[in-house]
């Protein structure tokens, strides 16, 4: 392990984060783990900084020149006494110094400007990680001193340039400072040390989930078979054999290839995703919404030439199983593929060291084989839109059952907004690149697990249930449902929207009225809109819309309403999961967003 340079409660210069701007600061700790050092500014903020953004105070005290600008010839009397009788040596003298420091002094104002412009660019203020004392700023007012300051930056170099005295060394502060402002962006490496904050329980939790999701997946489609649901009603456990059906399983396999295949028509824009921790940008091609019309087209085809969807429905427990085989199999070669990744490569919370724990939060942030990205393909195709296909082949599947010719309402409520809410991701597909499970999670078991078992197979329990027991509702009631889902929705797409264009252009014109916080990490908290409600409006609408899916089908059981439950739950631990990563990136600056909005997900409660 490397040697520290700097012990703690030493006073150094510590350069801010994005900027080439060097303040005095404290040492205050030192982490073995990651070589980071925590140091205070004199606000009172405080920071970790790598020791090769830490200099010593000795560093930056200006050296004095040993030679002299003049000899000793030159400032003695005779040399005065050689001028003619009608020049004045002082007044020359004087002129000289007079006009140099004058220049000198224009020079040292276009410096300061420069840095107070270097200041606003990088959200470099002295409170708060870069709070200013105002934290709604107006970027009019930022622009036209922009303007004004890189006229005086023109007319300095214009003064600078073209002077008729030759020109001083600059001094090493100087120098420094400029190498530092054209230097190439050098890759952050990642440091290769193991993790050991652990989430989800650790690696006794990680072992735990990678049973209990399947099992509560089976539990719960085997007690929506029985005419009796009730929770404590467990269901008898069906034969080994019948669990298992190759046919289903290559039904499986040929779904995922062909959403697989839909994926890499070269139909859709590309865009780049959110910077990497060595600065690149991956590039996604957005054609999950066409992937969706070719596979209604394909469904609609099937049905026309009476390939029946209800198939799905009498096999479903062994879809649901050779789902979890393909993700458990999945999982693995993602794990084995990570083993040989580039540390900068890996997941900020995937690499401790365990076997278990690392193959259930995956290693690898982005694997792909080639241009093909596993997890970004996952995390919309196979699973979402599957969903979509399953609730059709459970409303089919109703009528069946139940001999009717039209399906129930409760059944086409279920279908109508679950619906909307796919189609409404697949639109919105470019915004997913901006999500925790993109920018932050690894590809390891509980994402595959999720996105090729979970979504298809657990979210769609209410049209499951509704297929064997029927739940007949008014229409004034279900036009009551109707108006909690629009509203949910409502605040889901408004709060995503806000915030996914404000993270692409925080200067759009459309987004002028929203008042910010900015922080030293270089991004802006929102403070207003949706996001100045409450920290995470857009759980606050996923949770309204999982309400209104259930309500459907009724009060009986609770059965139907344990995907409210789970979802209210998985929102909640994921909301302290970001309120962590924050705080860690943010520091002072959230705690002072937290003071704004003090409501985490539901106003006035929690």
């Amino acid at each position: 392990m490397p040697n520290r340079r700097f012990a703690t409660g030493e006073l150094v210069m510590g350069r801010w984060p994005g900027s080439v701007l060097y303040y005095e600061v404290q040492i205050t700790s030192y982490n073995d783990l990651t070589h980071l050092y925590t140091v205070k500014y004199k606000d009172g903020t405080e920071l970790e900084l790598r020791e090769s953004d830490i200099r010593s105070v000795s560093s930056f005290k200006p050296r004095k020149s040993n030679s002299s600008s003049s000899s000793p010839s030159r400032r003695s009397g005779s040399r005065s006494r050689s001028r003619s009788p009608g020049r004045s040596a002082k007044g020359k003298r004087r002129s000289s110094s007079q006009s140099r420091e004058s220049r000198d002094e224009k020079k040292k104002t276009v410096r300061e400007t420069n840095l107070t412009l270097l200041k606003l660019n990088e959200n470099n203020t002295t409170r708060y990680n870069g709070e200013p004392d105002s934290t709604e700023r107006n970027d009019t007012s930022y622009k036209i001193l922009q303007q004004k300051v890189e006229s005086e930056l023109e007319i300095g170099h214009v003064l600078d340039q073209y002077t008729l005295h030759p020109r001083r060394q600059k001094k090493k502060e100087e120098i420094f400072l400029e190498e530092r402002v054209f230097e190439t962006a050098k890759t952050t490496e990642k440091v290769s040390t193991q993790i050991k904050e652990l989430e989800f329980g650790g690696r006794i939790g990680a072992f735990c989930m990678i049973f209990f999701l399947p099992a509560t997946v089976f539990y719960l489609l085997l007690m929506c078979k029985q005419e009796d649901p009730s929770v404590m009603n467990f269901p008898p456990l069906p034969a080994f054999d019948s669990l298992w059906e190759t046919r289903v399983f290559g039904v499986f396999l040929l779904w995922f290839f062909l959403q697989a295949l839909f994926s890499l028509l070269p139909v859709g824009k590309v865009v780049e995703g959110m910077p990497l921790l060595n600065g690149r940008r991956l590039q996604y091609r957005i054609n999950g919404f066409y992937a969706f019309v070719l596979t209604a087209a394909a469904v609609g085809n099937s049905l026309y030439f009476e390939i029946e969807l209800h198939y799905l429905y009498d096999h479903f427990l062994q879809f649901a199983v050779s789902a979890a085989i393909f993700s458990v199999v999945l999982s693995i070669y993602l794990y084995a593929r990570s083993l040989k990744a580039p540390k900068e490569e890996l997941s900020p919370g995937g690499n401790s060291g365990n076997f278990v724990y690392d193959l259930f939060i995956g290693r690898e942030l982005n694997p792909r084989i080639g241009n093909f990205d596993l997890k970004y393909f996952c995390e919309l195709r196979p699973g979402l839109i599957g969903w979509v296909v399953v609730n059709l082949a459970m409303l089919l599947a109703e009528m069946k059952v139940q001999d009717r010719n039209v399906p129930s309402l409760s059944m086409i409520l279920v279908n109508s907004f679950q619906l909307l809410y796919v189609v409404d991701a697949l639109w919105n597909e470019e915004a997913i690149l901006t999500t925790m499970d993109i920018t932050h999670d690894g590809f390891g078991f509980m994402l595959a697990f999720g996105d090729l078992v979970w979504i298809p197979f657990v979210y769609s329990i209410q049209a499951f249930y509704l297929v064997n027991h029927p739940s007949e509702i008014s229409w004034p009631i279900a036009s009551a449902i109707i108006i909690l889902n629009i509203f949910g929705y409502y605040i889901f797409r408004g709060a995503n929207s806000q915030k996914n264009a404000f993270r692409r252009n925080p200067n759009d014109p459309k987004l002028a009225h929203l008042k910010s916080i900015p922080t030293a990490a270089g991004k802006s908290l929102l403070v207003t809109g949706w996001w100045g409600l409450v920290r995470h409006p857009n759980y606050l609408g996923d949770i309204i819309m999982a309400l209104a899916w259930s309500l459907p089908c009724g009060f009986n059981h609770i059965l139907p309403y344990f995907y409210v439950i789970y979802f209210t739950c998985l929102l909640i631990h994921r909301e302290a999961r970001d309120e962590h990563q924050c705080k860690k990136k943010y520091g002072l600056a959230w705690e002072r967003y937290c003071q704004r909005v003090p409501y985490r997900i539901f106003p006035f409660i929690y």
